[in-house]
């Protein structure tokens, strides 16, 4: 029985729209949307450069945020 709650668990976590749902999820501080722009402005689309400035993130994020609040504007 432990098997199988165990599986349950294992496929819920699985879940795409629960991916999906993460990935919209992306939150950004007015300190490091400035930070992102002002680095955007100096090195352009060199996402690894910027995300190495702001800890925590990467440079999948960054890019996600940046092509999402240009479609968004």
């Amino acid at each position: 029985m432990a098997d199988s709650e165990h599986s349950s668990a294992h496929e819920a976590s699985e879940n795409p729209q629960e991916v999906t749902k993460e990935e919209q999820k992306l939150e950004i501080s007015d300190d490091e949307e400035a930070l992102i722009i002002r680095m955007f402005n100096l090195v352009g689309e060199r996402w690894d450069l910027i995300a190495g400035r702001i800890h925590g993130r990467t440079a999948e994020d960054i890019e996600k945020y940046w092509n999402w609040s240009s479609i968004s504007k």
